[in-house]
């Protein structure tokens, strides 16, 4: 079974603007929530469970979805306070039953073959896998720094300004005890903090399969999201190629 967690805790403060005050994944994208088109997607792909990590007003989020969604089983893990992404994905991997775990965040869309995630993880018998995708201009995320010739993670590039080059597209395969041999605390950033840390331990490898990557963070890419991702989700009903025109 294909277990995945979905990291839905975000507050959507730089979206209140234009969706009010709900959680960010409950964002409306052509009139259903965000999370619904992210949870459609896993359904998809034949994802047999998803962990929900939630905490801003919860309660939106668990009243929508219950405890299942498309046939798949759906469990929440609450904050009660903010715990940043590390701590939520440490807390939520508590209540994880494979081996090894598909983490999404809660606010990008990207379009992800998670078999062929698994598949190069599992091959490579590495810690973590990250997806990751190239853009044209990245200062916004900063860039990941990968070893080409053994596409292995080598480490992280925050500098504001760069032209080009690959970003964490936020879909991850780990294994569930990845934090068992580190001294995480309970409150961190998985991609600021843990991961750039522990990269001389850590075993790490660059994931390039992304179709797609749409992240609704700022109200300008929240809008321009109300169409693309209706489209791509038309084009991968159809059968074709999970790119964005």
């Amino acid at each position: 079974m294909i277990e995945a967690i979905v990291l839905a805790g975000g507050q959507g403060t730089r979206l209140r603007a234009v969706v009010g005050d709900l959680p960010k994944p409950m964002a409306a994208i052509n009139g259903r929530p965000f999370l619904w088109w992210l949870m459609t997607r896993l359904h998809q792909q034949h994802v047999g469970r998803v962990i929900l990590s939630v905490g801003y007003k919860s309660a939106a989020i668990r009243d929508y979805f219950g405890d299942s969604f498309a046939g798949m089983e759906v469990s929440y893990c609450v904050e009660n306070e903010p715990l940043g992404t590390g701590g939520a994905m440490k807390f939520a991997l508590e209540e994880a039953s494979e081996a090894n775990v598909i983490v999404l965040n809660g606010d990008t869309y990207a379009d992800v073959n998670l078999l062929d995630l698994m598949g190069e993880f599992d091959s490579a018998g590495v810690d973590l896998a990250v997806a990751v995708t190239y853009l044209n201009t990245i200062g916004r995320y900063g860039a990941i720094v990968i070893d080409e010739k053994s596409n292995t993670i080598t480490g992280f590039d925050e500098k504001q300004g760069l032209a080009a080059g690959h970003i964490n597209a936020g879909v991850y395969c780990l294994r569930r005890d990845i934090f068992v041999k580190y001294s995480a605390p309970a409150k961190f950033s998985f991609e600021r903090h843990f991961v750039p840390k522990e990269l001389g331990m850590l075993r790490a490898i660059a994931f390039r399969g992304v179709g797609a990557f749409i992240d609704i963070g700022v109200p300008e890419d929240y809008m321009l999201a109300q169409t693309l991702i209706p489209t791509l989700a038309a084009r991968i009903a159809d059968g074709l190629p999970n790119v964005l025109p």
